[in-house]
């Protein structure tokens, strides 16, 4: 392995933009190559099995490591490129190692950050069912010609989720999805969860139809999805055995919303995600003396009734713990621009949970207004006034 290890440090000092390593010693190997590229200062894997790729990133210092792992016993094979030479690495059955190096013309495209192709989580080539059967995907896993917007938006909610969990030691995930509806991005989730992560999960979908939950267990069965089934149930009220880590709710209409931030919360669940839509309570409920040009023109006030709703939730789910953003969420329907509220547990100070918390009061002064939420979570004795 002497040899290997310098023929790798030879390699590797010409800095090479993209490596590529194959021809797997037998088929018992998960991947069947791995490509290697070069980032701004560190190295990204690229682990391609027949219907995936797992990505891992690198230092430029772990490299080496990485690829002596690869071709001591599992892989015969390194190609590289740096620009301006090809090295060809190969080892024998018989466990001699060979470098080649030539001046190579055909060269692989170099990705700058002018040309570089957005890389999407939810990447062309791979045989993702739930995205053929949305018809996002063609059946070879390519993107449908009209389907690229949708693939845009799908793959940006998996972003958000995706950014969450970026960092976290997850190795099990128990989540509750209400109002799955049909129950399209619960699918892909549960895919990106076990298949991109590798990370266990348990996902129950909730919602009040029991002919689309019949359908979505058997597509579920379909898929071969043993940890995610789902229940006919309403939000409020329903009781869930055991912890709850993620709490996912996209379009439940109204105060229903309220409800499933409610629970999660009591849940004292990690992570909350929630597409908030029709938004109707607080534009039945809102006045004001001083500010009556926010209520005169009835488009400005439901907008602004509906802005007012989610803002309180933001500042109530950071009254109770949680490091709250509002994001730009586009649905993978052809709905408008909404918004995602996106909460994660986090340490923070008693005085920026209560500035919060009288931020809310102000305003629900202000306009005359009685949230919901804040009612669940005074019942619930989860507010600390």
């Amino acid at each position: 392995m002497d040899k290997l290890s310098a023929h790798l440090t030879e390699v590797l000092s010409n800095s090479p933009y993209k490596l590529v390593i194959s021809a797997p010693v037998d088929k018992t190997q998960k991947y069947r190559k791995i490509a290697i590229n070069l980032k701004k200062d560190y190295y990204q894997a690229e682990k391609y099995t027949q219907k995936q790729v797992f990505h891992e990133n690198f230092s430029k210092e772990e490299i080496k490591e990485f690829c002596m792992g690869l071709l001591s016993g599992q892989y015969r094979e390194l190609n590289a490129w740096d620009g301006e030479y090809n090295y060809n690495i190969k080892i024998s059955k018989k466990g001699k190692v060979f470098l080649g190096k030539k001046r190579s013309e055909n060269q692989p495209e170099l990705l700058t950050e002018h040309n570089r192709k957005k890389e999407y989580i939810l990447s062309e080539g791979h045989i993702i069912e739930p995205l053929i059967d949305m018809g996002i995907f063609t059946k070879t896993g390519k993107v449908a010609s009209s389907m690229h917007d949708k693939y845009k938006q799908i793959n940006r909610f998996v972003e958000i989720i995706d950014d969450a969990i970026r960092g976290k030691d997850i190795e099990e995930l128990k989540v509750v999805d209400f109002g799955c509806g049909k129950s399209y991005l619960t699918f892909i989730m549960y895919y990106y969860f076990t298949e991109i992560k590798g990370i266990k999960v348990n996902m129950v979908g909730l919602d009040l139809k029991k002919e689309v939950i019949e359908r979505c267990n058997s597509i579920s069965r379909k898929y071969g999805y043993e940890n995610l089934h789902f229940e006919v149930g309403d939000i409020n009220g329903y009781k869930f055995s055991g912890t709850v880590d993620m709490v996912i709710a996209l379009h439940a209409c109204d105060t229903a919303t309220d409800y499933a931030l409610f629970n999660a919360v009591k849940w004292g669940a990690e992570m909350i995600f929630s597409a908030p839509c029709c938004q109707h309570e607080l534009n039945a409920q809102i006045k004001s003396d001083e500010f009556s040009i926010l209520t005169r023109y009835g488009i400005i006030k439901e907008r602004v009734s509906a802005l007012l709703t989610d803002s309180i939730r933001g500042n109530l789910l950071v009254h109770c713990g949680y490091k709250t953003q509002i994001l730009e969420f586009i649905d993978y329907g052809h709905t408008p621009k909404n918004i995602m509220i996106r909460a994660v547990k986090s340490n923070m100070t008693e005085k920026y949970k209560k500035e919060a918390l009288d931020e809310v009061l102000r305003i629900k002064e202000e306009f005359d207004l009685s949230p919901t939420l804040l009612e669940l979570l005074r019942k619930g004795d989860m507010i600390n006034e």
